[in-house]
């Protein structure tokens, strides 16, 4: 197994209960919600298994298997359920030009065949989703900030290439002048 599949994924937070059942409140953490049904499983930080009973998305509650009364489901109350990076890659279809997040992480930046840096995360800002790019060595020893944002949409995206974790991009050099 690969050490990126062998990764845990953060998906979704068990919250408080709620009825009578042993239902929680479900924080989906994930941009995939379809991944959360009936059956499916997910992973604890120790790697313990739950399994899914029972969704209810417009409620955004969840009930586990085995969990029938809210005292048996206090004890999952702020659990983080994971999943591995393979079992996303394997349960969610992505549209052509759509990317995982974590496929994106470490993907080098280029501008006209200048290196801007590495892609360290994405962060969500309002409706936006940007790239946060650790500035290349060369360009911080010549006074450039050591990190910037990219919004991770066109203009500014010309071609993200997975396979060779390049991200080429135009307009981005002038925001990191100006950052």
């Amino acid at each position: 197994m690969s050490n990126q599949s062998s990764k845990l994924l953060h998906v979704a937070t068990l919250g408080k209960t709620v009825g009578i059942k042993g239902d929680m409140k479900l924080h989906i953490k994930s941009d995939f919600p379809e991944q959360f049904f009936a059956g499916a499983e997910f992973l604890t930080k120790d790697r313990d298994i739950l399994v899914i009973d029972d969704v209810n998305m417009q409620k955004a509650t969840i009930r586990l298997k085995t969990i029938h009364n809210p005292q048996d489901a206090k004890r999952f109350v702020n659990i983080d359920l994971y999943t591995t990076y393979e079992k996303t890659r394997e349960s969610i279809k992505l549209k052509d030009g759509e990317f995982f997040w974590f496929d994106i992480f470490g993907c080098k930046v280029i501008q006209d065949g200048i290196a801007l840096g590495v892609v360290k995360e994405i962060e969500r800002i309002g409706a936006v989703n940007y790239l946060s790019v650790i500035t290349d060595e060369v360009l911080v020893q010549k006074g450039e900030s050591k990190s910037f944002l990219i919004p991770y949409h066109e203009p500014f995206l010309l071609k993200t290439d997975i396979d060779s974790k390049t991200i080429e991009v135009d307009g981005c050099l002038d925001i990191l002048k100006a950052s």
